[in-house]
């Protein structure tokens, strides 16, 4: 199925960016790409999104085990009536295994993407992420896009526009 191949892109591209930053690049180290706005930062995180939870391993394999086995039984009850809810979870499967292999292997997740937002008077540092936190997020939003979209779907059928 396409959405299991989807997943296997997300980890390939997201263990082999990872790679190149723990070989390419100093722990703390940050390459400029576009200056006051996005860097490359080579950083761990053994925590999960912002740094909470850090150093909690074993709730993140036994969290992280729990929600593969849920997108692998919602990839085969919905994907194939619902395509963007498959591709939602090909991302979703994809990005929770990426960070998953960090955390066993590495025992850390490594991140790089740095973005600092830096609006007149509105300064934000986002928290670094990598590839898999990506393709976890963009997933979520298509779930997201897709609820919105059969409950509109569902008013005009009921009259309700």
């Amino acid at each position: 199925m396409i959405y299991y191949f989807i997943a296997i892109i997300v980890i390939l591209i997201d263990q082999w960016s990872k790679w190149l930053v723990v070989k390419k690049m100093e722990l703390g180290e940050s390459i400029t790409i576009i200056d006051q706005f996005f860097y490359l930062t080579s950083h761990r995180n053994r925590g999960a999104a912002w740094g909470i939870l850090q150093g909690q391993m074993w709730f993140f394999y036994i969290i992280t085990i729990i929600v593969i086995i849920a997108v692998i039984y919602y990839i085969r009850k919905l994907a194939k009536k619902d395509p963007l809810m498959g591709w939602s979870l090909g991302l979703i499967l994809g990005g929770a295994i990426g960070n998953f292999i960090d955390r066993l292997i590495r025992k850390e997740v490594v991140d790089f993407f740095d973005f600092y937002l830096n609006f007149y008077f509105f300064k934000y540092n986002y928290p670094i992420f990598n590839v898999a936190d990506a393709a976890l997020v963009a997933g979520v939003i298509l779930i997201l896009i897709h609820t919105l979209l059969e409950a509109k779907k569902e008013k005009k059928v009921n009259g309700e526009v």
